[in-house]
C-alpha cells in the first residue's frame, strides 16, 4: 500500500537511520520532499526549530504497525503523520 509520511526532526542526521527503518520493514520510498527547517510558534519537546520532510513510501499494511511503533520510540522525531494514499 501507499503512504504519505510527513514528520519533523530535530536532527537531519536521523534521515538515514529512517530510511534504513523503512528498508528494513520491506519498504521503499518512492518520493522525498524536504520543506525545510522552520521556528516553531511554540516549543515542542523543548525544540523551537525543527526539519520538515514529507515521504511517499510504499510498504505492506502488515509492517504499519511495527513502522508506527519505531517512529514512536523514537526521540528525534517530534511528530510524525502518517496517512493512507487512494
Amino acid at each position: 500500500m501507499k503512504y504519505e509520511l510527513t514528520f519533523l526532526l530535530n536532527e537531519e542526521a536521523e534521515l538515514i537511520k529512517l530510511k534504513e527503518l523503512v528498508e528494513s520493514l520491506s519498504g521503499k520510498i518512492s518520493g522525498e520532499e524536504k520543506w525545510g527547517e522552520k521556528t516553531l510558534a511554540y516549543p515542542i519537546k523543548k525544540n523551537r526549530t525543527v526539519h520538515f520532510y514529507q515521504w511517499q513510501i510504499e510498504i505492506e499494511k502488515k509492517n504499519i504497525l511495527e513502522l508506527r511503533k519505531k517512529l514512536n520510540f523514537n526521540e528525534k522525531i517530534i511528530r510524525y503523520l502518517l496517512l493512507v494514499k487512494e
